[in-house]
């Protein structure tokens, strides 16, 4: 087992003392990169770069050898995995997303799905974990990742991305058992999937849940939150004599944050609509917080971006438990000098809130 150089985003999750506040940013190894570009040419197209455990370990490995300041890589992979496991083809439109070449749609789809084995149906995923550990060699911590059921059932049921989840939720509505059902063997599958990527060497977990703010109040505790404590209580909290922490980030899920609280996850994830130092009084404790500038600040200038994550330290406030991160994925746009300006302001300026 490798010693790990750099564990300040693990400390900092189990809100244990810090030097500086940690820094990466959601798909930090992305389009934004000219190096990540050149990687995607060579291989063809993304699921190549998926696909394949090297050239996914060669682009997770990118952002961390252009920003020595970044305290985690994360998996290059994608959270429609496990539906492409089961058997619903995922292929990828330039300029439209990801499209599947099969729908859920009725009762007998659902029933027709099969809770997944990661290392027979997902090994290249498998792989590509072992892989990054081993040429990460103790840099820094590796993420691992699923999307939350819910997300994942509505690409299933849409056949791929959507403005208003029309089919999902016609779905919820209209035939909750199935909806269950799908969710049921989702939540199993993502459940597996984590725990393959751990004992594969992912050191933490984070369950993207990035359409769950569409839903209502009622439908979110019963259709997403309810699946992701699920796969919580199910995951594997401990290897390689280690604490494993599970970041739960529903995008648009502010107003959620106490019922998050409450799943049993180490950390949330917040957006840029929430402030941070009222969720920081909300949770009381009781879990870290990840986040949370808004991404599009990248693209101002590296005096304003110093100064936006100096507010968001400074509402923060002393101690640790806190993880900076954007408060969802860094667009494709983004001058790579930016984030680098970003991620160097955490460090600079977050000093003082650990004397």
């Amino acid at each position: 087992m490798t010693e790990l150089k750099n564990d300040r985003f693990l400390r900092a999750l189990l809100k244990q003392p810090v030097d500086v506040t940690p820094v990466w940013m959601m798909r930090q190894a992305g389009r934004y990169l000219p190096e990540y570009r050149a990687s995607r040419e060579k291989a063809g197209d993304f699921m190549g770069l998926c696909t394949n455990p090297e050239m996914a370990c060669e682009v997770t490995l990118q952002p961390l050898d252009r920003y020595p300041g970044l305290d985690a890589a994360i998996l290059f992979s994608d959270i429609l995995t496990i539906p492409d496991a089961m058997g619903l083809g995922l292929y990828f439109e330039t300029g439209e997303g990801p499209k599947f070449q099969k729908a859920v749609r009725t009762e007998a789809d659902v029933n027709a799905l099969k809770v997944i084995n990661p290392e027979q149906d997902l090994p290249y995923v498998v792989n590509a974990v072992k892989t990054i550990r081993r040429e990460l060699n103790g840099r820094v911590p590796l993420i691992g990742f699923s999307g939350s059921p819910w997300t994942l059932a509505t690409y299933m049921i849409e056949g791929g991305s959507s403005r208003d989840f029309r089919r999902a939720k016609e779905m919820l509505y209209n035939q909750p058992q199935v909806m269950h059902q799908l969710l049921d063997v989702l939540a199993d599958s993502v459940t597996v999937y984590l725990n393959a990527q751990i004992e594969a060497g992912a050191q933490a977990v984070q369950i993207f849940d990035t359409w769950g703010g569409a839903l209502s109040h009622a439908a979110y505790q019963e259709f997403s939150l309810k699946y992701m404590q699920k796969i919580a209580s199910g995951l594997i909290r401990e290897n390689e004599g280690r604490q494993i922490p599970v970041i739960l980030f529903t995008k648009g899920g502010g107003q959620w944050l106490e019922a998050l609280a409450e799943t049993g996850a180490t950390a949330l994830g917040l957006d840029w609509t929430t402030d941070i130092a009222q969720a920081r009084a909300r949770v009381g404790g009781k879990v870290a917080l990840q986040g949370n500038m808004d991404p599009t600040i990248l693209y101002a200038s590296p005096e304003r971006i110093r100064s936006e994550v100096g507010s968001i330290l400074a509402a923060y406030g002393k101690g640790s438990g806190h993880v900076f991160n954007l408060g969802h994925g860094i667009t494709p746009e983004v001058d790579p000098a930016h984030a680098g300006a970003f991620i160097n302001a955490v460090h600079e300026l977050s000093a003082q809130y650990h004397q």
